[in-house]
């Protein structure tokens, strides 16, 4: 396989990239200045060699407490549980919130072949012995992710006088209601709040 066929063929390893894509990236690259591409090519082999796992919560991270666990100022009793890394900078985002994170690495998924053995647990749990008030379960509102959320519940409920909370569900702001499905719309009904 020559060169362009290689790196189309990385390219569309990754997720959401289709052949096309791929492709386009490739021409794009070779089209570009040879210092942009040493560029990326560096970025590729910083990140490769500086980005590890955070001991504490699982973040993707180069320093090892990651940023949000070595930073004093969070709310070390509040633990927000997020499916991957990647959830986090949309939580922060939001500026909603100031607690501490755990991420779990995936979700349930039996037809996968992803169990609660597969999923950053046995940290969780150590976590909340430490003194956790509430945990705060972010995982997506698919179907693997509400069963997460549920395996969850009942783990977490068994074991600890932990408040076990998931994030609200319903309409986005901006949506329109002719375009929400019906899942979404009775979430909204039942997550409404008195004005």
């Amino acid at each position: 396989m020559n060169a362009i066929e290689t790196l189309v063929g990385e390219f569309g390893r990754l997720p959401g990239i289709g052949r096309k894509t791929a492709q386009r990236l490739t021409y794009y690259l070779l089209k570009a200045s040879s210092d942009d591409t040493r560029r990326l090519a560096r970025a590729l082999d910083r990140v490769a060699a500086e980005v590890k796992v955070c001991a504490a919560c699982g973040n993707l991270t180069d320093v090892d407490p990651c940023e949000y666990c070595g930073d004093p100022r969070r709310d070390r009793r509040q633990l927000c549980v997020v499916e991957e890394a990647s959830d986090i900078p949309a939580i922060e985002k939001s500026g909603n919130y100031g607690g501490l994170y755990h991420v779990l690495g995936g979700r349930l998924s039996p037809l996968d072949g992803v169990g609660p053995d597969d999923l950053n647990l046995h940290g969780l749990l150590g976590r909340i012995a430490e003194g956790v008030d509430e945990v705060i379960i972010a995982t997506n509102p698919s179907v693997e992710g509400e069963a997460t959320a549920t395996y969850l519940h009942r783990l977490l409920g068994s074991s600890s006088d932990v408040t076990i909370t998931r994030l609200a569900r319903g309409l986005p702001v901006g949506g329109d209601l002719e375009y929400a499905d019906g899942v979404t719309i009775a979430q909204a009904f039942s997550g409404r709040r008195e004005m």
